[in-house]
């Protein structure tokens, strides 16, 4: 079997039918995904939160330890767990990890809020709960694609990808930090976590209303494989697999600088970081809007292409003098982003029946979050010795290093498996 998918796997396989079609066509998908936008608005409000809680109450480590930590809080527990799947044969119904997933989250952060109000916080606190509150959130995230595009086909798999990354870029990236930041700044972070809490709950009700249960499969149908040993028997998607691990490693020291950076050289506070992380929002929109664009185009040369550009674009920022040339190049990785995680999810999925997802989709999702719990705590000691300027050439060149190995692993020669 050839395993050297180009464009009818990740395109000519996929439906053309347009992101209004497929949602005018599908009520139920419409009010789930609706469900994904909102909370997603509150994770892109935690981008600003978070850091900004740990800057404000990092006691005695310094600022970019303290935020490398609670940023790296959450992926802990929720990575063994996940990994239990990919790598093991535990298997859990994926509706019911995602509304388990939105209650938790939703008590989490509405614990941490009042904490915060109340000036009953330190860091220690902060990420203990992250650390226990976010156990699901991994295997959520991959359950929360799964349960989509189930609902929609293998048919429209593109067309739902490319509208999840749509509407995730505009939650998360421009929305959720633009109300973050302006929350922060008049009411303070913990008003901000509340509505972090209050978009759960929203999602919990969605995803209860009009996602039905799910049969048990028939045994036959049930995987017994390792997700590692289903995508063993698939070596670009393998290769693949590797290539998106290490271009999420380089890519964490964005996350830790780019806070110090706002506060420090660039003078700003809450409301100029959250003005930066909707600039890369608003990239990333036109982005995910013009992804369908690319179904034509040989999907593995396309993924290439967004690792060097996105090199380039963090050299951009690292560069920057100002607030707003700051903001023109995080928007310009946006736009160069956005394409990248559809084209990967739809490429992957493409290849495997509906039994084999779980394990697959869920280790993918572990291994490309994996990068964070690793790169963010060795984040936090790089910046603080390198500076914010520093530590973002630093992740500019891990990224452009990347690129001749990502080229030779996915453009290589056709092999037969």
């Amino acid at each position: 079997m050839s395993t050297d998918t180009t464009d009818e796997t990740a395109g000519g396989a996929a439906g053309h039918r347009s992101y209004r079609q497929v949602l005018t066509g599908n009520p139920r998908l419409a009010v789930l995904l609706a469900g994904y936008v909102i909370s997603s608005v509150g994770d892109g409000i935690l981008l600003i939160a978070l850091p900004l809680l740990a800057i404000r109450h990092h006691g005695q480590l310094s600022a970019p330890v303290a935020v490398g930590l609670v940023m790296t809080a959450p992926y802990v527990l929720s990575t063994v767990l996940a990994l239990s799947i990919g790598l093991g044969r535990l298997r859990l119904p994926t509706r019911a990890v995602v509304i388990t997933d939105s209650a938790l989250r939703t008590v989490l952060f509405t614990v941490v809020g009042l904490a915060a109000m109340a000036d009953r916080i330190d860091i220690r606190f902060l990420v203990v709960a992250l650390l226990l509150g976010s156990v699901l959130h991994q295997t959520a995230s991959s359950s929360r694609r799964l349960v989509a595009t189930g609902m929609a086909g293998k048919g429209e798999l593109f067309t739902v990808n490319g509208l999840l990354g749509f509407a995730n870029s505009l939650a998360l990236y421009v929305v959720g930090p633009a109300v973050g930041g302006a929350v922060t700044v008049a009411f303070g972070a913990d008003v901000a976590v509340l509505l972090e809490a209050l978009s759960f709950l929203l999602l919990f009700g969605a995803v209860a209303l009009v996602v039905p249960p799910q049969p048990r499969a028939p045994r036959a149908e049930r995987s017994t494989e390792s997700g590692w040993r289903i995508l063993r028997l698939r070596p670009v998607a393998a290769r693949l697999f590797f290539v998106v691990f290490f271009f999420n490693l380089s890519y964490m020291p964005v996350e830790v600088a780019l806070p110090v950076l706002v506060n420090g050289d660039l003078h700003g506070d809450g409301n100029t970081l959250g003005i930066i992380w909707t600039a890369f929002g608003a990239g990333a929109l036109i982005g995910g809007a013009l992804t369908g664009f690319l179904r034509k185009l040989h999907q593995q040369a396309v993924l290439v292409a967004v690792i060097a550009l996105w090199g380039g674009s963090v050299v951009l920022l690292a560069l920057a003098p100002s607030g707003p040339v700051a903001m023109c190049a995080f928007a310009l990785g946006g736009l160069i982003y956005a394409p990248f995680t559809p084209i990967a999810y739809t490429f992957v999925q493409s290849e495997l029946p509906p039994h084999e997802q779980q394990p697959v989709i869920t280790l993918w999702t572990t291994g490309s979050t994996l990068a964070a719990p690793i790169g963010l705590p060795l984040s936090g000691p790089l910046v603080s010795a390198l500076g914010a300027r520093g530590g973002l050439l630093l992740s500019a060149a891990f990224t452009l290093v990347l690129v001749p190995f990502a080229a030779k692993g996915l453009l290589g020669p056709r092999r037969v498996a």
